[in-house]
């Protein structure tokens, strides 16, 4: 008899109910984690850096198994832990909070990989990347200008969101917006209260370290990625904090499970992001909050 029959029939032998269950967990819970680890992952989207690739409160897969054997490669959507985290140094810590238990997880998209010569400049007005001295065509660029909208209520109470200025805000196609929280959005935010794309993104405006983000020359290294989100005016980014480091990438975002329109979102409990317990919080209007055209689209 091999080792895997032994160990089922010593599973099934007689034994109490209480037993059992905390047999099963010793059982289940090293699989899930396994599987959590270097199989797949389920995210929800929290923030618009990647619209309209990916909207707020879109539930994603990402396949955590390839990238152990292929690379990330240019253009693809990756998920990552927060580069800006403190990290340990101790290696037993460092792995409890990259596996277990730290950083929040993001989701760009590699415009550079290692080795590469990553430039943006302005050209025409309009910000450009150069990926080893060629010009990037860049199609999934969000195209559509960010309003603000600030409601007291949410948890993040100003938020700039994708928006067709020609269509109504009660039939906007992405997300619900009100007069209210536009009106209290362009109080708040001023002259940037809406957002155009194309146009240069510049961090601490009118203040003396003043700098516009879109113009970096980079030189990537061996272990390097440089990182951008299809929302270049709602996105921070590489072109903030800088290249990101191979270790931090753990999974290719590969399909969209649904799609609504929520701005809450169920932290680390991921097993929530793939089941409508948003019909807990919204269970008058769910049905009209989900996206459904957008409902198991693969991400490109």
């Amino acid at each position: 008899m091999n080792f895997i029959s032994r160990m089922i029939s010593w599973y099934k032998r007689p034994k109490s109910k209480t037993a059992d269950f905390y047999e099963s967990l010793v059982l289940i819970i090293p699989l899930v984690f396994l599987i959590r680890t270097i199989g797949f992952g389920l995210y929800q989207v929290p923030t618009g850096s990647m619209e309209t690739t990916m909207l707020v409160g879109e539930r994603f897969f990402a396949d955590k198994f390839t990238i152990l054997f292929s690379p990330a490669k240019h253009g693809e959507v990756i998920s990552f832990n927060d580069p800006n985290f403190g990290y340990a140094d101790n290696k037993l810590k460092f792995w409890f909070q990259m596996y277990v238990w730290g950083p929040s997880n993001w989701t760009k998209r590699v415009i550079g990989e290692p080795g590469d010569h990553i430039q943006g400049v302005i050209e025409d007005g309009k910000p450009v990347v150069y990926r080893n001295n060629k010009k990037l065509d860049e199609p999934y660029l969000n195209s559509y200008p960010l309003i603000a909208t600030f409601n007291p209520e949410r948890s993040r109470q100003l938020i700039f969101k994708s928006y067709v200025s020609n269509v109504p805000l009660d039939q906007q196609p992405w997300y619900r917006m009100s007069a209210f929280e536009t009106m209290n959005g362009r109080k708040l935010a001023g002259s940037e209260a809406m957002l155009y794309p194309n146009t240069p993104v510049i961090y601490h405006r009118g203040l003396p370290d003043e700098k516009c983000v879109d113009v970096f020359d980079v030189h990537l290294g061996s272990d390097e990625y440089w990182a951008m989100g299809d929302n270049r005016q709602g996105s921070y980014d590489s072109r903030f904090w800088g290249p990101l480091k191979k270790h931090l990438i753990h999974g290719k975002i590969v399909l969209c499970l649904y799609s609504i329109d929520i701005d809450e979102t169920w932290g680390m409990f991921e097993i929530l992001h793939i089941f409508p317990f948003d019909l807990l919080l919204h269970p008058i209007d769910f049905w009209t909050r989900v996206r459904w055209s957008r409902c198991l689209h693969l991400v490109h």
